[in-house]
């Protein structure tokens, strides 16, 4: 018998909220350090990118472990396990007395965050069925979307008050709260009937899931865009206030902006995926294809309007795209919610840090990187536009 997808309940609301918190707060909150922390450690800021570029290297790879640990032993296990390394690492890098010591912690944080991150998705698998998934994650992408609004002011706030260390020690303290509320708060959700089989490191459990052309076709969907979000997260500060001369105060107003319609598009959308999950991808994709033509149009331009005018636009693909594709991704596998989350996780994390770190050598600039990016989705819409695309995302399912 097929299970009711369930109704939203605020306190499961509440844990999936923090759950998939945790990865965003650590990569944006210490953004406005950058400078501080490389003068400190006597590197680059291109050298402090990579601690952003590594924490998203194990977000994604230790999800391929977390995934199959959550269909074993249980959500809430794995979570409890997670959010206590984030804490633990956190702290390490609080009292990082060298910039490699702080790369092994941010290795750490990551591995702590890719099981909260892999819990959340199975949890919205079970909980709330094929159906209303991509509805449930478009709802969560727009709750993600306040940390770059936040997190930012925040970082900068606690770097210029007490040091930039204190964000790695407010880490230490939200993850804390969280631990207590996860501990307390949070009820198993695993399916009764889930299965597991083989080895934790067999990663061979990943072969029928990848054989899958709906699960292939719209993770790698999720690969790409994410993509382009990492590199304007990571690279649009730098551009804004190193190259166009901008301030903090500019920088902070583009990302508020950016992140407030985001915030109004993924709590929009998912009313317009639920009625047609198919149209609402392929309108996503346009758009963000669109964007990244316009990116290219304006790329001459040396103003942050210019480099963000495509970005705010594409706020609505992002939207209309991750939630839809997610959610379809995740729609084979009720029984192995947590293997398949790991796997779209990673190629989402792990998949889209590769493809920046490779695509940096290009020697682009920000806007002509960023729209490069978008562009890379250009032959899956044509893919996604096709007969075939009705086969690789079906319209009803």
């Amino acid at each position: 018998m097929q299970t009711q997808p369930a109704k939203p309940n605020l306190i499961l609301l509440l844990i999936l909220a923090l759950l998939v918190i945790f990865c965003p707060m650590a990569i944006d909150i210490y953004l406005p350090a950058f400078p501080t922390i490389a003068e400190q450690f006597n590197v680059t800021e291109q050298q402090v990118q990579q601690t952003v570029a590594i924490f998203m290297l194990t977000v994604g790879l230790g999800q391929l472990i977390a995934g199959p640990l959550a269909d074993k032993f249980g959500r809430k296990p794995v979570a409890v396990v997670g959010v206590s390394l984030y804490a633990g690492s956190a702290l390490l890098a609080y009292f990082a007395p060298s910039f490699e010591v702080l790369m092994i912690a941010r290795a750490l944080q990551g591995l702590g965050a890719c099981a909260t991150f892999v819990v959340a998705f199975a949890i919205v698998r079970d909980k709330y069925g094929a159906q209303r998934s991509g509805q449930m994650i478009t709802y969560l992408n727009g709750i993600v979307c306040f940390i770059p609004a936040l997190a930012p002011i925040l970082g900068a706030w606690l770097t210029v008050q007490f040091g930039w260390r204190m964000n790695f020690l407010f880490l230490t303290g939200f993850a804390l709260v969280g631990l207590v509320i996860t501990l307390f708060l949070f009820r198993e959700t695993r399916p009764a009937d889930s299965h597991y089989q083989g080895h934790i490191l067999d990663l061979r459990r990943f072969t029928p899931i990848l054989k899958t052309p709906i699960f292939l076709f719209n993770s790698l969907l999720c690969m790409v865009a994410m993509s382009a979000i990492l590199v304007y997260v990571t690279l649009a500060p730098g551009w804004i206030i190193t190259h166009l001369g901008g301030t903090v105060a500019d920088f902070t107003f583009w990302f508020t902006l950016n992140a407030v319609l985001s915030i109004v598009a993924s709590f929009i959308t998912p009313i317009y995926i639920k009625r047609n999950s198919q149209k609402a991808l392929r309108v996503g994709v346009s758009i963000l294809v669109f964007s990244g033509v316009l990116m290219l149009a304006l790329s001459h331009i040396q103003s942050a309007l210019a480099l963000m005018l495509p970005i705010l636009i594409a706020a609505l693909g992002f939207a209309l795209s991750l939630g839809s594709a997610a959610g379809m991704a995740l729609s084979r596998f009720p029984k192995q919610a947590g293997t398949a989350s790991a796997l779209i996780g990673a190629m989402q994390m792990s998949g889209a840090s590769v493809l920046v770190f490779l695509t940096q050598y290009l020697g682009l600039s920000t806007p002509w990187l960023i729209a490069f990016h978008l562009l890379i989705l250009a032959p899956l819409w044509l893919i996604l536009m096709s007969k075939k695309g009705h086969i690789l995302h079906p319209a009803n399912s």
